[in-house]
């Protein structure tokens, strides 16, 4: 049943919709009911006040004076009850307010019951969605990483019930695919290596001949050799991405945040020389402690430094922060660089996105750096955020759960 385009308001929930309906449809049925009573008692009252008692009737066969006679008997009897009825009138005045009174009762009893109705029939509502709202918040739980849940609508085989297994089999058919792609992103980098290696090697057997190789031959080595590594450095990152995806966490301890960085720094100590930045190091020692794979941690530091060296103007300018906030262990790494758009900085977790060499001032990376550690932030139960800055450059903000350090003597920390 469609309720009146006056009703149905915009915005509203079905529990809300339903709830008019129950309202709408007692009010009608209660004013109906109310109408009926009305008119019945109202002829009842009016039928017994104003037929006659009974009297002389004319009948055919009586003779003309003998009918008049009779006919002014009937009118002296008419004349008496309308002087009875108009005695009672006077002499019972409260009889109309009584009925009045009557009548104003069941209105307001009406709409007491109408309201009344409403409540229960939100109730009534409630209950009878109190499934949806289960399957809905069960639904908004399950996310690419934990396919394996299930709605598990119990209760009698009705449509909810068929509607909640048919949202299980349509989970269990994505979780398959997302395992299926996962296993071939996985299972073909591994593959890929071993020609790869082959290559490498071929190369290395032409150029360590006893005869001098043309210069021709040692220029395309070294470039097939560059490009062999760059498809190397692909490869291990499509390996990385699938075990964070597979929250696949190997080297497992608690480590200090500042440790990580201090060892991504190191790592990228030339390419910072070179291109002249300035690094400002606020982390404090021994301060933001997170638990994890240290592999795992250890490349996402290194991306995010990675990034903000490969992604800057020459003579900029690099800022890291590690810090706790409650029961998180933040990680701030910022840069300067060209002005960037919000809307293509939200687009960076993504595989294969980066931002164009007209923008960033540089061609280089795969476009799965940042896709990665956002990887291996979910993996991790923390969460990434992506700012451009107002001044240019990029504001990466990762937060994990804070781990408290290991005690002296009980392991933990880095390897």
């Amino acid at each position: 049943m469609r309720l009146p385009n006056w009703v149905r308001l915009p915005g509203r929930t079905v529990r809300v919709r339903l709830t008019v309906l129950y309202a709408i449809l007692f009010l009608v049925s209660g004013a109906l009911l109310l109408a009926i009573a009305s008119g019945v008692t109202v002829h009842a009252v009016s039928s017994s006040a104003v037929s006659p008692a009974g009297g002389p009737y004319p009948q055919p066969g009586h003779t003309d004076a003998t009918r008049i006679q009779m006919l002014q008997s009937l009118v002296n009897h008419l004349q008496s009850q309308v002087a009875q009825l108009q005695s009672q009138v006077a002499t019972q005045p409260g009889q109309n307010q009584l009925g009045h009174a009557l009548f104003l009762s069941s209105v307001i009893a009406l709409a007491i019951m109408t309201i009344a109705s409403a409540l229960v029939g939100w109730l009534i509502a409630g209950r009878a969605l109190r499934p949806v709202s289960q399957m809905t918040a069960a639904a908004q739980r399950i996310s690419e990483d934990n396919l394996h849940e299930r709605l598990a609508v119990t209760g009698p085989r009705d449509e909810l019930k068929e509607l909640g297994d048919t949202i299980d089999g349509l989970l269990a058919r994505l979780e398959g695919a997302f395992n299926a792609q996962r296993r071939f992103v996985a299972n073909a980098s591994h593959e890929l290596r071993t020609p790869l290696t082959t290559m490498r090697a071929s190369l290395d057997v032409a150029l360590a001949k006893p005869e001098p190789a043309p210069p021709q031959t040692v220029a395309l080595a070294g470039r097939l050799r560059a490009e062999l590594d760059k498809t190397d450095a692909l490869l291990e990152a499509f390996l990385v991405l699938a075990r964070a995806q597979h929250r696949q966490l190997p080297g497992y301890t608690t480590l200090p945040l500042d440790y990580v960085v201090t060892a991504a720094l190191a790592g990228q100590a030339a390419a910072i020389q070179a291109r002249n930045l300035t690094v400002q190091d606020t982390s404090g020692p021994g301060g933001a402690w997170v638990t994890g794979s240290q592999a795992l941690l250890s490349r996402l530091v290194e991306n995010l430094i990675g990034n903000a060296v490969a992604h800057n103007a020459d003579g900029g300018w690099i800022r890291v922060t590690t810090q706790t906030d409650g029961d998180r262990a933040t990680l701030i790494v910022e840069n300067g660089g060209q002005v960037l758009e919000q809307q293509q900085v939200d687009e960076l977790a993504q595989p294969f996105r980066r931002l164009g060499a007209d923008r960033t001032g540089s061609d280089e990376g795969s476009g799965l750096g940042l896709s990665i550690v956002a990887a291996i932030v979910e993996a991790h139960g923390g969460t990434l955020d992506l700012r451009a800055r107002d001044g240019g450059g990029l504001h990466v903000r990762v937060e994990l759960p804070f781990a408290a350090s290991p005690p002296a003597g009980e392991g933990g920390g880095p390897a």
